[in-house]
């Protein structure tokens, strides 16, 4: 057998690791051949293709990003040609002996290898994506890489927030899921943690700022992207689009600086982590998970059982149907925010 192997969307630590345990058990243990589809869905699209084998994937394991590359290209629109993606896709596949395809990324590339599957291929997911909001699992790779970057960046911040008496914003990634904000806010100390789930009060998070002031210590608050005030449903976003109609957010870290400076006469500074929480070496736990991920999406490949995610539950790995693992997104439920919200303002 032939397998595909594409990393699409947005690059995080543990992509590598799970290349390289789908390559290594399927050589080894199958006697599989791989390819690598370059840049996500670019690659099948046109048939861009770099050989996978045992030497390939040595080393890459502690490596962050994708040997393979990535894009946020959308291969459901068509061709200047007229032709669909997925007629181009199939096409591909077949003129390169393709027999099987395992796409590894977030909502949107799953989105697509599930309509792929309802076409005929062969194709089997695996859950990448760094803001942990994918339903059909309970955690992702790169997921605790990304919130001990910024678990470190907030301890950091918390010195120099304290030597200038300013209160300082950490702006995090979560579009619409706060997961990173809410486990990097609660494992830094921060004072105030604002996700996309809690529509916020400016006056509460100022009062909030203003009691952690009065104990001679600085406010840290932590907000993730997509998080926006309860009253004017403000959403700071730069109006260009991706290939998928996903808005690029941010902003809302400046803006609470500017409101907090304006309402307490303190200094407030906003510190935008931006794609440094998806660069870099992974953690233990991702490089674990991912392997684990790769080593059973190989499985699923043998078994001939496509149109199936791979999935981490509890601390098993179980297969879900595509369908499934891209119905809706896992979003912070209310109890979670609550256990925080005990620990504002202190």
């Amino acid at each position: 057998m032939r397998v595909g192997v594409l990393t699409g969307g947005g690059d995080c630590p543990g992509l590598n690791a799970v290349i390289r345990a789908i390559v290594r058990k399927g050589v080894q243990q199958f006697g599989y051949e791989f390819v690598g589809f370059r840049d996500g869905w670019r690659g099948p699209l046109e048939g861009d293709t770099i050989a996978l084998d045992v030497q390939a994937v040595r080393g890459i394991l502690p490596r962050g990003g994708t040997i393979l590359g990535s894009s946020r290209t959308n291969p459901l629109k068509p061709g200047d040609d007229g032709r669909s993606g997925v007629d181009r896709i199939t096409d591909n596949m077949a003129g390169l002996g393709v027999d099987a395809l395992i796409a590894i990324g977030g909502e949107d590339t799953l989105g697509v290898a599930a309509k792929l599957f309802e076409q005929g291929l062969n194709v089997i997911g695996i859950p990448k994506t760094i803001d942990n909001d994918l339903g059909a699992t309970d955690y992702t790779f790169g997921f605790d890489t990304a919130v001990n970057i910024c678990m470190e960046a907030i301890d950091r911040l918390h010195t120099t927030a304290e030597s200038h008496h300013r209160a300082l914003i950490v702006e995090v990634m979560g579009r619409h899921a706060g997961w990173i904000a809410l486990h990097a806010g609660l494992a830094g100390g921060a004072n105030v943690i604002l996700i996309p789930e809690r529509p916020f009060e400016i006056n509460k998070v100022v009062a909030y700022v203003e009691s952690r002031f009065q104990t001679r210590y600085a406010p840290i608050v932590v907000v993730a992207e997509g998080a926006h005030q309860a009253a004017t449903d403000l959403e700071l976003v730069d109006q260009e689009l991706d290939s998928f109609g996903h808005v690029r957010l941010g902003g809302i870290g400046q803006h609470l600086a500017d409101q907090i400076e304006k309402r307490t006469g303190k200094e407030a500074r906003c510190a935008v982590l931006g794609h440094i929480q998806r660069g870099g070496t992974p953690t233990a736990y991702d490089r674990v998970l991912a392997t684990r991920f790769g080593v059973h999406a190989i499985d699923a490949v043998h078994d001939g059982d496509f149109g199936n995610m791979v999935a981490l539950r509890g601390t098993d790995i179980v297969r879900v149907p595509l369908a499934e693992a891209v119905r809706e997104l896992k979003l912070v439920p209310p109890e979670r925010y609550e256990e925080a919200e005990v620990f504002f303002g202190s």
